[in-house]
């Protein structure tokens, strides 16, 4: 008897000890997912808050809800599981998914220096919430629908980063990328959307030291958002132009990713800081790499969007206006050092 009880503690923990692992393996699997979908995930919080712009600062947080269910409702329901019948049935497509993905970072990224250094500045218009009684519930739609296509890339590099994972760890990996990403996103999005109004509330304070704090979130908000849309846009090239260089040499296609090691090789020796170095060099390159694929796809696109019918909106503007910049332009509030 006391033998059949050790023998079944044993197997207990046994198991224990595979149960541990696999937490081990989730939690690895989920950082280094999660860390290489880092560029389209700072694209992310950079694209949305432009969604609520000039909306009453009493629904912001209530859209913002709505965008965040609508988004995690993309990765779990619609997402993971294509991906998992994907990676299962037909896994040979996944590294051209992934390279559509990248071009379309690259793209996208290309399209916002395009725009910054030689688009033309349009009149701003008036805000969505103020255009009708259905503007919210459209602006909303609108954004989850762009959420889903950055929501596919982040996806997709996180099952890229984990594919040798057995199916089941791959789907609780992509879970927690998932879930882990969304309150990532849509946290940073509501805290910035209300860093102001918390700027307003601090200036409202007898405290001279809350004041000063208070009229500096206020003025300082234009110069975050415009740093985190380049940083954005950065971050958008680098993985796009680094998926695509990766991609190319899996391919058959060495000469572009063999050129970027013989660029990175030379600083890689150096002592304490050569893995950073060496790093610094191959992101840099994948960003130019990126810049260079993205124009080229301008130059394919923009033509085309111009003569086909799906390449306007009914309201004459193109389909990436809104993406091309980030809002900063919400209802003027009382200023925080009058009185």
């Amino acid at each position: 008897m006391s033998g059949g009880l050790v023998a079944l503690l044993d197997d207990v923990a046994a198991l224990a000890r595979i149960a541990a692992a696999s937490v081990d393996d989730i939690a690895a699997g989920a950082a280094k997912a999660g860390a290489k979908a880092a560029g389209v995930v700072i694209d992310d919080a950079a694209v949305t808050p432009q969604y609520v712009s000039g909306a009453d600062p009493s629904r912001e947080l209530p859209m913002i809800k709505k965008i965040f269910w609508g988004s995690l409702r993309n990765k779990l329901l619609i997402i993971l599981p294509a991906l998992l019948l994907i990676s299962a049935f037909i896994p040979g497509i996944i590294p051209f998914i992934l390279m559509l993905g990248g071009t379309y970072l690259c793209y996208e990224g290309a399209e916002k220096v395009w725009h910054k250094f030689f688009g033309h500045h349009e009149a701003k218009k008036e805000p969505a919430v103020e255009r009708g009684p259905d503007a919210e519930s459209k602006v909303i739609k609108g954004a989850i629908t762009t959420d889903f296509i950055l929501s596919c890339e982040i996806m997709v590099i996180a099952m890229n980063e984990v594919g040798d994972a057995s199916i089941w760890i791959r789907a609780v990996i992509l879970v927690v990328v998932a879930i882990a990403i969304t309150v990532l996103v849509y946290g940073a999005v509501g805290l910035i959307v209300k860093m102001d109004d918390i700027g307003l509330h601090l200036a409202t304070k007898d405290s001279q030291a809350s004041k000063r704090v208070g009229g500096l979130l206020v003025k300082g908000m234009p110069s975050v958002l415009a740093a985190i849309t380049f940083v954005g846009t950065i971050a958008m090239l680098w993985v796009g132009g680094h998926i695509m260089l990766v991609g190319a040499s899996d391919l058959g296609w060495h000469a572009p990713y063999d050129l970027v090691h013989v660029l990175e090789h030379p600083f890689t020796g150096i002592a304490v800081v050569g893995g950073f170095l060496g790093w610094l060099v191959n992101t840099l390159c994948s960003a130019v790499a990126g810049l260079a694929w993205g124009l080229v796809v301008m130059a394919v696109l923009v033509p085309l969007k111009k003569i086909l019918p799906f390449g306007k909106k009914k309201d004459g503007h193109e389909p990436g206006d809104t993406r091309a910049a980030l809002a900063g332009h919400r209802p003027k509030k009382a200023n925080p050092d009058a009185g």
